[in-house]
């Protein structure tokens, strides 16, 4: 289940809007998967299937943010925005070794901090960073689709698949393809994976209003005339292309353990077109007491990450599991993070399981961020954006699960699973705090 959740939250960090925000990481992490497991016949004149009945995962989650640090508006702004997600998982089984899983998503966000690409665009009497704008450039729909296809072996040894990925929104386009190939041995206690992913996505480069061509407002207050020395990013594309290894073993009776690395590599237009940057070696512009753009950030077109990571889950007794997770993570633009989180698993009744959890994370700051008015105009790459400044994170949780093995509860002639609640709060050091509610079912066939 935790495997499948992390492949979820790497598909989904690209996905949602706007890239780049703490919101990504966060909600990815708690959209609910459920994973089927794989068994053994050893009867040859019969095999188990992989997948029974058809089941259906159906996910809602509504995500709450707010804070002081807005990267559209160099660094210093409302980062308030809301974001629900609603996303439908259909898991089928083709044969006794196929499964096709589609996973389909439409997310749909209110930002006061991308409605600051144009500020002025709405009916406010002031303009200003710390004001969400009235206009249409607040709001935006993403949509997205995920199928897989994934065989097994008779044996259930071997276990390989396929998929895709496709996603739109107003100003950015993805699309994505992969496979893993899964072998299992030691009497399936030792379980080994592979994956490669690719990334082809596109840009529609979006500037702040006021660095688009023709700009003119008779308002802008300053000493001497506004005239930025800008240039658009020739290239909007941006690829992505990532090699996976994980490893995991039954340790004992009671101990489970994995590691995992990933290498990815990104080339192309990294940088987000409509984040400003403010310059300390140049003049201040104004319209009200909204400060225009010196340039957008600029950052280099290669990036190289590189995750390393385990976890371990220890079950204590049946009412008691406990699951441990660290994650250390290196990229070639001065990052450097740690990860660790700690979740138990506390069984209540046969049905109802509580899941308190809690993660902590720290980074170091990239080579190339700098607070508002701290770049200067001869430096080669600069950003404001604090997702890549220098922070600590808190994350607390408490999730609640439902469970009937035998599914009585019936929605036409589907039989209700798991209903899978979970709330959590995130506090970061530098003042951004974020709240999330995530509702997952799963519904089985007949």
């Amino acid at each position: 289940m935790v495997a499948k959740q992390e492949a979820v939250v790497d598909v989904i960090k690209r996905f949602l809007s706007p890239r780049g925000s703490v919101k990504l990481a966060f909600q990815a992490g708690f959209l609910l998967m459920f994973a089927q497991g794989f068994s053994q016949q050893t009867n040859s004149s019969y095999t188990k299937r992989v997948l029974e009945t058809s089941e259906i995962d159906m996910l809602f989650s509504y995500y709450s943010q707010d804070g002081q640090n807005a990267a559209v508006t160099g660094g210093e702004g409302t980062e308030e925005l809301t974001d629900a997600t609603s996303t439908l998982v259909l898991r089928m089984p083709l044969n006794e070794n196929d499964v096709l899983t589609v996973d389909v998503g439409l997310s749909a966000y209110t930002s006061a901090s991308s409605s600051n690409v144009n500020p002025l665009d709405g009916n406010n009497l002031n303009t200003s960073p710390f004001d969400a704008s009235s206009g249409e450039s607040r709001k935006d729909l993403l949509a997205y689709i995920n199928p897989t296809y994934q065989h097994s072996s008779d044996d259930r040894n071997t276990i390989w698949s396929a998929n895709a990925y496709f996603s739109n929104e107003y100003d950015y386009i993805s699309f994505g393809f992969g496979g893993n190939y899964t072998r299992l041995f030691n009497e399936k206690n030792t379980e080994v994976t592979i994956g490669a992913r690719a990334f082809l996505d596109k840009w529609n480069a979006i500037y702040p209003i006021e660095l688009r061509g023709g700009f003119f407002d008779d308002r802008i207050t300053g000493n001497g005339t506004y005239a930025p020395v800008f240039s658009e990013f020739e290239d909007e594309g941006r690829n992505s292309y990532s090699v996976s290894l994980n490893f995991s073993q039954i340790l004992g009776r009671r101990l489970q353990g994995a590691i995992f690395t990933d290498l990815v590599l990104q080339e192309g237009l990294l940088s987000t077109p409509f984040q400003r940057v403010y310059f300390g070696d140049a003049e201040d512009f104004f319209i009200d007491d909204f400060q225009l753009a010196d340039d957008v950030e600029r950052l280099p077109d290669s990036r190289f990450k590189l995750p390393i990571g385990g976890r371990l889950n220890y079950f204590l007794n049946d009412f008691l599991i406990l699951r441990s997770y660290y994650r250390f993570y290196w990229d070639d633009w001065g990052i450097v993070s740690h990860t660790a989180s700690l979740e138990t698993a506390v069984k209540l009744t046969d049905r109802f399981t509580i899941f308190p959890n809690y993660r902590y994370y720290n980074q170091s700051a990239a080579d190339y961020f700098y607070p508002k008015e701290e770049a200067l105009s001869t430096f080669e790459f600069y950003t404001s954006d604090y997702d890549l400044s220098n922070y600590d994170a808190h994350q607390y949780g408490l999730g609640i699960q439902y469970k009937d093995i035998f599914a009585n509860a019936k929605v036409l002639t589907f039989g209700l699973k798991t209903i899978d609640l979970r709330v959590n709060q995130y506090d970061r050091s530098d003042g951004l705090n974020a709240f999330i509610v995530t509702l997952g079912t799963t519904f089985v066939g007949n």
